[in-house]
């Protein structure tokens, strides 16, 4: 399967302004990039890029006053598999994780594991350990947060929305998060393109979301406590301890957003040989 995937975003700066983006599709997945997403600019401006400590691929400019576009368009080749299950993945003890997942057990900015340990070990500590006890986390989140994107606030905790019981994607991703890492399962925050490949219409189209990642079993399973099934076509951008850590765009100064485009479709193969994708922009919807 080949994806399409891009963005078109347009800010308006009062003035100069530095800014750090990650809008690149992850370094993990450099080589299926069959077009590469190069960032373009208009107007024109230097840039440097790095890899930040969670190895995502980050790009720094100094955004001009005025209106200043950002664009990319990439074409990416994905297995057309849904995401992997292994309800055997067994959870491991603490003192045999690798170190580099200890980081994935503490609580964050917006997974305050603190509030919820209670609450997470009343509710799952009588679930089978391991893949079930995920997917257990993964059932209750989805039953007790309602999506709705007139819901969308970005300083809302895990704490919050357990309370509150609305959301965006996010939200129910905090909230996963969170009650995983409360029981030592180590869990981390991911965005990237999701569009709706393999599932039925949608009037509210999926282009860009946010899933969660646990360890077990050795490595790293995807679990989407918001659609809680098996997805196809999930294209990493970033991965972090929560959304604090991969936020697409972080500007250092005012600034007026004034069109934020993005698209992810399927490329389908004619039988003449050619290859389309039906036009498909949408203004992005906070997921």
């Amino acid at each position: 399967m080949k994806i399409r995937v891009g963005v078109d975003i347009v800010y308006e700066f009062a003035a100069p302004t530095s800014m750090v983006l990650m809008l690149n599709v992850h370094p993990s997945r450099k080589s299926d990039l069959i077009k590469r997403d190069v960032l373009r600019f208009s107007p024109a401006v230097p840039t440097r890029s790095y890899i930040d400590g969670f190895g995502n691929l980050c790009t720094r400019l100094v955004a001009p006053k005025g209106d200043f576009q950002i664009t990319t368009d990439a074409k990416v080749a994905d297995s057309g598999l849904p995401d992997e299950l292994d309800i055997t993945a067994r959870q491991h003890d603490v003192a045999e994780l690798p170190d580099e997942a200890l980081v994935f057990l503490l609580g964050s900015r917006y997974c305050e594991t603190e509030p919820l340990m209670n609450m997470a070990w009343s509710l799952f500590g009588n679930t089978p350990a391991g893949w079930p006890r995920v997917q257990a986390i993964c059932d209750f989140v989805q039953s007790h947060v309602r999506f709705g994107y007139q819901f969308a606030r970005a300083t809302r905790t895990a704490a919050e929305v357990s309370v509150e019981r609305c959301g965006v994607c996010r939200d129910f991703m905090h909230l996963a998060v969170t009650l995983c890492r409360c029981m030592n399962i180590p869990a981390r925050y991911c965005t990237g393109y999701l569009g709706d490949i393999g599932v039925p219409p949608d009037p509210d189209p999926m282009d860009f979301s946010a899933w969660f990642e646990v360890y077990l079993g050795n490595r790293w399973y995807t679990f989407d406590a918001r659609h809680n099934t098996p997805r196809i076509g999930r294209i990493l951008v970033a991965r972090g301890r929560d959304a604090a850590d991969v936020a697409i765009s972080t500007t250092f100064g005012p600034n007026k957003l004034k069109r934020f485009v993005v698209h992810t479709d399927e490329i389908v193969e004619t039988p003449a040989g050619m290859a389309g994708a039906a036009p498909h922009f949408e203004l992005l919807k906070v997921a």
